[in-house]
């Protein structure tokens, strides 16, 4: 009697973000089967949210399609759809359609969503940054709130960034030099103003005090007040309470205070740490679950200093994601997983144009200024080279960004400068954007 052949390898991935698609890419080079799945058509290269928000670049630019990046990979599938299951111990995902994708592994990254703490109307009024529609509807509800007096209603152009982390400091900065260009060229603007709240001490509390000081100052100098030491106690449609008592007149918050795995990723019967997120073992599977892979922003992945858990950048998704997949290479070869071993790119953020700051180096040492954007552009650009061929152009997009002024003619137009990427126009992702000013609970 012949002995039956083992199952041929069919790896499905569940998000197609920084993580899920280093992952697929890399097994797609291998000619191993790969079916992923996401509910968008594209990817996001979310360190860029903010320029999208600001008008400083159209959402397309930002959100590169997956049948692009896979059309030289005839081993990966993608599948558009929401994932309304996920079984661990069947290694398979359900569809919204009713499908259900099996294979023979399943990696787990299906990023992160906006995490409010609980706090009375932050999901209901509060605009979160952390995808491509989150910032584009912050970006059509500044143009309404533009095409109002501010005379007549003296909060309309107050908006408040909630956590000081790299999102609210680049989003603060960039909202702050908007308001200033907008001033320059009599657009009604003037009494526009940026607010940053933080209940630590310090913006940017990852970063070193040099760095942290130089942020504040930076910040000061594009009009940004910094409420530190002070936490939000609740978010209505027209102002904002601090728990310290202050109200803050507003229509514009900006929510920017953490995160937790995707609401899919916490309901898939699993242990869950710290976020909401997954726990991965060294080799990046869960415990228990030798065929499933938990990485990017939905799992805590170890490799920190003191044996602490990295933090959620672009960096460790994409790394990860190629580890995990050489690991299944090397199971599919007979050889043991090796443990996750990170290349610490450093820390960066930028708080504007002219205005970065970066702590690069295993002593993270720190830079400020144009080497600190250096620093910046250089870990961008491997991050994109991932999913876009011509990452020459964004490297010229961002140096013009850096060094010219000329937010206020952006923002004037309908129309912001693009990223020559010299796309087809058929390879346009779909961008679906909730018409409503407020954005709605992720929950």
């Amino acid at each position: 009697m012949t002995e039956a052949s083992p199952p041929a390898p069919h790896v499905v991935i569940l998000g197609g973000g920084l993580a899920g698609v280093a992952a697929a890419h890399r097994l797609g080079d291998e000619g191993v089967t790969v079916t992923l799945v996401d509910r968008n058509d594209y990817q996001q290269f979310q360190p860029l949210l903010y320029q999208v928000a600001t008008s400083q670049l159209p959402a397309e630019d930002i959100a590169r399609p997956h049948r692009t990046i896979f059309r030289d990979h005839p081993t990966v599938e993608v599948r558009t759809a929401e994932v309304t299951g996920v079984d661990v111990s069947g290694l398979s995902l359900t569809l919204s359609t009713g499908d259900t994708v099996s294979g023979s592994h399943l990696v787990i990254a299906a990023g992160a969503k906006p995490e409010f703490f609980g706090v009375p109307g932050a999901a209901d009024h509060a605009f979160p940054l952390y995808s491509v529609s989150d910032a584009e509807r912050l970006r059509r509800h500044l143009q309404r709130l533009l095409e109002t007096d501010p005379v007549s209603d003296e909060d309309v152009l107050h908006v408040v960034v909630v956590g000081g982390g790299p999102t609210g400091v680049e989003t603060s900065g960039a909202v702050g030099e908007l308001m200033a260009a907008l001033a320059s060229v009599d657009t009604p603007g003037t009494l526009a103003h940026v607010t940053l709240v933080d209940r630590g001490n310090a913006v940017l509390g990852a970063f070193s005090e040099q760095s942290q000081k130089y942020a504040a100052e930076r910040l000061g100098d594009r009009g940004v007040d910094l409420r530190l030491g002070v936490g939000v106690a609740s978010v209505h449609a027209d102002h904002l309470e601090l728990d310290d008592g202050t109200r803050i007149d507003t229509r514009t918050v900006v929510w920017g205070g953490g995160e937790s795995a995707a609401a899919v990723v916490q309901g898939a019967g699993l242990a869950t740490g710290r976020g909401g997120r997954l726990d991965s073992r060294p080799d990046l599977t869960v415990d228990g679950h030798p065929r499933v892979y938990a990485i990017g922003d939905d799992a805590n992945t170890p490799g920190g200093a003191d044996g602490r858990t990295l933090p959620q950048l672009g960096s460790v998704a994409q790394q990860s994601g190629r580890w995990a997949a050489d690991n299944i290479l090397r199971e599919l070869r007979g050889k043991a997983a090796m443990p996750f071993r990170y290349k610490d790119k450093g820390i960066m953020a930028m708080i504007g144009r002219n205005a970065a700051v970066a702590e690069v180096g295993k002593k993270r040492h720190q830079v400020e200024g144009p080497v600190a954007f250096a620093a910046w552009l250089g870990v961008h650009a491997m991050l994109l080279s991932g999913a876009h061929s011509k990452a020459d152009a964004f490297l010229s997009w961002a140096w013009d960004y850096f060094d010219r002024d000329h937010a206020a003619i952006l923002e004037a137009s309908t129309s912001p400068k693009r990223i020559a990427w010299d796309d087809e126009t058929a390879d346009r992702p779909t961008i679906v954007v909730d018409q409503t000013d407020a954005a709605p609970s992720n929950t």
